[in-house]
């Protein structure tokens, strides 16, 4: 009789773990680049990381209290949020804006769907994309104000993306530039190698997996070697230029917003790939991952249709 099974009526505890462990390890695996970012730019990165995740922090406790909603700043969701908004930031944007911008991705993205695990698409990356249409200007301008000479007060640069749009040729030297960080760009995209280091911590932990960002970096360098240029230079260049792998490990896999069957996820994230090389060779900007990633959590509710499995026990579709 002891080797009879328990059985019991759900529901089960399947394991210990909750969000706020799950919110941790990504807040963790951000670290390298935001200590990068604040030691590439200076000071007021760091101002700019603080206040984004203080503004989205303060509009979850704020309006759940007004709806008499119980609060969750506790589950580190918004801590989170705050920090994928502030890394996707010029390093030296006016703080107010940023701070309007996590506001945003709280309240009008997050919260008016229902909060955590309701909204349909990532807020931080929604709030971005508001900030870009609504401040085109300050949302690209980037300025080293941190490492340069006593006698300059910033420097100003294209970025990398920017050049190769222009049809500039970068180099060695360049892309090892902008595998270790030493660019102008947002706050958190700037270092690959900072965002592989936090990424490795994340699929070490088991907190996300190697399908999504497999499948978009795979597809985005295929894409871009058929439609761009057949140089393996040209192509390392675009991976590490931008915010394809900070949005490849830390945006695209987001659990409320990313298909949840396997299959589901190679194709979310081949949906990825191509979306962020239309946008980056055929369309206007340099850049393309934020609008590929919101255009792709749109679709998630049909991928998932489509490539749910069968229910076990369930019989297939007849020859």
């Amino acid at each position: 009789m002891a080797g009879l099974l328990n059985v019991s009526s759900s529901p089960h505890a399947r394991s210990g773990v909750v969000t706020s462990h799950i919110m941790g390890d990504v807040i963790i695996a951000m670290i390298p680049a935001a200590v990068f970012g604040v030691y590439q730019f200076g000071a007021h990165a760091a101002v700019v990381l603080l206040a984004t995740v203080l503004s989205c922090v303060l509009s979850e406790y704020l309006f759940e209290k007004l709806m008499n909603r119980p609060v969750t700043v506790g589950d580190l969701s918004a801590v989170v949020t705050g920090l994928i908004l502030g890394l996707n930031m010029p390093p030296d944007i006016p703080v107010w804006i940023p701070c309007l911008g996590g506001v945003f991705a709280i309240i009008v993205v997050k919260q008016l769907y229902g909060g955590l695990g309701q909204n349909f698409m990532n807020p931080a990356l929604a709030a971005r994309c508001f900030l870009l249409v609504s401040f085109a200007g300050k949302m690209s301008s980037f300025t080293w104000t941190s490492r340069v000479p006593a006698s300059i007060d910033a420097v100003s640069g294209a970025t990398p993306l920017a050049m190769l749009k222009a049809g500039t040729p970068l180099g060695t030297d360049e892309i090892t530039a902008m595998f270790i960080g030493n660019i102008p760009g947002t706050i958190g995209e700037v270092s690959t190698l900072a965002l592989l280091i936090g990424a490795a911590y994340l699929l070490a932990r088991k907190v996300i997996h190697i399908r999504i960002p497999a499948a978009y970096i795979l597809t985005f360098a295929v894409f871009v070697y058929i439609f761009g240029k057949q140089d393996a230079g040209y192509v390392l260049a675009h991976l590490c230029g931008g915010g394809l792998i900070f949005g490849a490990f830390f945006m695209a896999t987001d659990y409320v917003t990313s298909p949840i069957t396997p299959a589901g996820q190679i194709v979310f994230g081949v949906i990825l790939g191509i979306l962020t090389g239309l946008f980056r060779i055929f369309g206007s900007s340099a850049e393309g991952v934020s609008y590929a990633i919101i255009i792709g959590n749109l679709l998630v509710p049909l991928i998932e249709k489509y490539t749910l499995p069968v229910a076990f026990g369930k019989e297939g579709k007849r020859a």
